[in-house]
C-alpha cells in the first residue's frame, strides 16, 4: 500500500517537473532569471531522489511564484 502512495507522488511529481520546463522554457525573461529557475528545478529533481514529499512542497511553491510572476533574481 505504502509503494502505491509513493509511487502516485512520484508521478504527480514528475508531471509537475515536465509543465514546470513548459513554463520556464517558454517565459520571456532575461537568461540569468532563466538560468536561476532552472536551477531551482534541478535542486527540486535532485531533491525528488530522497526526499518525495519535500520536492513536491518545493515544486508547488515554485509553482505558485509562477503564477504570481515572483521571479529570482538574475546573475
Amino acid at each position: 500500500m505504502e509503494r502505491d502512495s509513493q509511487l502516485k507522488i512520484y508521478g504527480q511529481v514528475a508531471d509537475q517537473l515536465k509543465e514546470a520546463h513548459s513554463r520556464v522554457r517558454a517565459l520571456q525573461v532575461p537568461d540569468g532569471v532563466r538560468m536561476a529557475l532552472n536551477r531551482k528545478l534541478l535542486v527540486v529533481t535532485a531533491t525528488a531522489k530522497h526526499d518525495l514529499p519535500g520536492a513536491a512542497r518545493r515544486l508547488d511553491r515554485l509553482m505558485k511564484d509562477l503564477d504570481e510572476g515572483r521571479f529570482p533574481e538574475g546573475d
